[in-house]
């Protein structure tokens, strides 16, 4: 459609208005509309700020009503389809949602699929009963609140003092016994929760200054000697042995991808081993990934299978089991890949050299990059946390402090630094923090690398994401117990301890899901019934909105996602909460590893490029090293160990739908004493809570 000009698309300067005659088909329930290019002889429009009392303009030839009429209606054809888009999305919002509850499926079915992995039974119960008693007290007291508007019982202060018989003087009672005794107690929670915030937003400003700074400077790692580029000679150049290992389980959709990505590596053949860590208990997975090693074996390459019986310690006992291997010893690097990670084929020439002329590195990290970050609004929404994650706190981490959290997979490690560290350890659900803490009380430095990118997934189910999340926040308080005396005990600085203790583990991973889950979902609402106690704007709009904008600035695409991100990380702080108090205090079955379910979104096209097999071969499906395209492709149903076809289902997730209840009825009290924005941030974000709870974010199971 071709652009206008001016307020009805007048031309600029002097010349006059010309008009543009259009064409409208109308054909429900979409509206398609062409523009035709003005001839000279058309009228010219009428341009209401600029026209004269006689409705000419120098050199025009004056208004044309009919021109007008046609422009309002392509305006109204506009909005009527914008209107039929939404109305559209609303109605098969509305009748999935009736699915959804027709379906009767919540998160506390039995079986592995609707449990909370790494939650007690007893403490989700628990936890579900505290939300629901808030409820039913808001529900209460939104009654009493209703039935005292309507009936005039608002009286000031001072006649609340006198005598009053009957259900007024019960009301008046109320009302003094909530100024004297819940107000202060509920204002100091308040006060404290808005420090928490405080603190923990200027440090993410920090962070973003620290940023800023880095991408103003153009500051990043350097090699500190340079290293030849001739893969074809070792001895040209600096190519030390590298062990690569991909640790997986029972991941069908993925396998193919990451063993071709990694058996691609440039690097000498003969400097390189690669590891497939196979910990599937599916003897048809296992089979599957066994002839893909031995097709890959075929071709040339130098990669092993390895299987255990006994699935100790998960990913961290798979990982520790294969470095007790005796030609471990001859290698002196090891690279990790996930069963969804592809690094490119340069990710070693970018990242070993580092470690030349540099004794004291331990750890080289990369960043991730996602092939479905736009698969969904859930994808789009991780993409967010993680592009700020990767961008500003593990880039300003590395630069300023060498040190940072392992993100598990696409990290380059000095065995040495393994091994004076301890080695890995099946203690936590997050062993790969675990290895980098310690190798930090070692004295040894990490390097993160964000021009260096390896694809990789997002979960695309809440359900999946759920249970993503739960392992990564229970993980670092167990964590955090384990680690406090050997932190105080160690011989690094006491600003580095004080680093570890008060940012890294207390702010970052304790004080930020308490404060998001109390503040937002518990003291907010509450002060809607004990409007005595203040929560300020400031605190409930500008900051989040200001820290909302900070985090989405390395993803600028995702900017118009900004208000559901706000909402969004509100919701998920009931899920981080909870995996918070799990771990910080070892209730139920915290040690639970459950895997992330993947899809296999990489293309067949990216599949047939990795697999480096002779051209007769790839005139033969399933031969060779070419990929099984019809055992990975994501919509081939999943099976069991019996053979039987696995079926996915959207649930309801109770606390999730408690709380979107509990902050509707807070939003309906807010009318009552006319705050708006506490009335509209309520209002949204308990629609957030509601959308979640009825699994209507992320994939939908038809």
């Amino acid at each position: 459609m071709a652009p206008w000009s001016g307020l009805w698309g007048g031309r600029a300067g002097g010349d006059a208005y010309r008009g543009t005659p259009v064409v409208v088909k109308m054909e429900n329930p979409n509206w398609s509309i062409s523009e035709i290019s003005p001839d000279d002889d058309d009228e010219d429009f009428l341009v209401g700020a600029g026209a004269t009392a006689g409705g000419r303009r120098k050199g025009g030839r004056g208004k044309n009503a009919k021109q007008i009429t046609w422009v309002l209606l392509l305006k109204a054809h506009r909005a009527a389809g914008c209107l039929a888009s939404l109305a559209s999305a609303a109605v098969a919002l509305g009748a999935a949602a009736r699915r959804r509850v027709a379906d009767g499926r919540t998160d506390a079915d039995a079986g592995a699929a609707g449990a909370e992995a790494g939650e007690s039974p007893v403490l989700r119960s628990r936890f579900y009963a505290f939300i629901r008693a808030f409820l039913v007290l808001s529900m209460l007291l939104l009654a009493v609140e209703l039935a005292a508007h309507f009936n005039g019982w608002n009286l000031a202060a001072s006649a609340l003092a006198l005598p009053i018989i009957g259900v007024e003087s019960l009301y008046g009672s109320w009302l003094r016994f909530r100024a004297a005794y819940l107000a202060p107690l509920l204002q100091f929670l308040t006060d404290a929760c808005v420090v928490l915030f405080l603190i923990q937003s200027a440090d993410r400003l920090i962070q973003c200054l620290g940023c800023f700074y880095i991408n103003l400077k153009r500051i990043k790692p350097k090699f500190k000697s340079a290293a030849l580029s001739d893969a074809e000679d070792p001895d040209a150049g600096y190519y030390p042995m590298v062990l690569v290992q991909i640790p997986m389980c029972n991941e069908k959709e993925v396998y193919q991808q990451s063993i071709a990505a990694v058996c691609n590596l440039d690097w000498p053949r003969s400097n390189l081993l690669v590891q497939v860590l196979d910990d599937s208990d599916d003897p048809t997975t296992q089979s599957l990934i066994r002839e893909e090693v031995v097709k890959w074996q075929q071709n040339g390459a130098r990669i092993l299978y390895r299987h255990r019986v006994l699935r100790d310690g998960y990913k961290a006992g798979n990982l520790k089991s294969a470095m007790a291997c005796s030609y471990v010893k001859d290698y002196e690097f090891v690279a990790i890949f996930d069963a969804d990670f592809q690094p490119n084929p340069d990710f070693l020439k970018r990242s070993v050299p580092h470690f030349k002329d540099n004794d004291e590195l331990g750890l080289v990290q990369a960043r991730w990059s996602f092939v479905n970050k736009d698969e969904n609004l859930l994808t789009r929404l991780q993409n967010i946390n993680l592009c700020f994650h990767f961008e500003v706190e593990q880039q300003v981490n590395g630069i300023f402090l060498n040190f940072f959290g392992f993100n598990g997979t696409a990290g380059v490690w000095r065995i040495k630094a393994l091994e004076d560290s301890g080695g890995w350890m099946e203690r936590t659900t997050v062993e790969d923090m675990d290895i980098a803490v310690r190798a930090h009380l070692h004295g040894w430095k990490f390097i993160f690398l964000n021009d260096v990118e390896c694809q990789c997934e997002l979960p695309e189910s809440y359900e999946a994401y759920r249970k993503q999340q739960h392992r990564w926040h229970s993980g670092p308080m167990q964590l955090f117990r384990l680690c406090l005396p050997d932190i105080i005990k160690s011989k690094i600085s006491v600003w580095k301890k004080a680093n570890l203790i008060f940012l890294f583990f207390l702010l970052r991973k304790l004080i930020l899901p308490f404060y998001s889950f109390t503040l937002f979902c518990i003291i907010l609402p509450m002060t809607m019934f004990v409007p005595e106690a203040e929560l300020p704007d400031w605190v409930v709009c500008y900051i989040p909105a200001l820290m909302s904008l900070l985090n989405i600035l390395p993803s600028p695409k995702s900017f118009p996602f900004i208000i559901p991100y706000l909402l969004f990380e509100n919701t998920m702080s009931v899920t981080k909460f909870n995996a918070m108090i799990s771990g910080l205090f070892q209730l139920g079955s915290a040690y639970e590893w459950v895997v992330t379910k993947k899809s296999g979104r990489s293309s067949e096209g990216d599949l047939i490029a990795l697999a480096v097999v002779p051209p007769k071969e790839l005139r033969h499906q399933k031969t060779g090293s070419a990929p099984n395209l019809d055992l990975i492709m994501p919509s081939s149903p999943t099976k069991d160990g019996k053979g039987k076809k696995k079926k996915k289902h959207n649930r309801i997730y109770k606390k999730e739908l408690a709380l979107s209840l509990l902050l509707l009825t807070a939003a309906a009290r807010s009318l009552l004493t006319k705050q708006g924005i506490h009335f509209y941030f309520l209002l949204f974000q308990g629609i957030s809570f509601l959308l979640v709870g009825l699994d209507l974010i992320g994939e939908q199971v038809e």
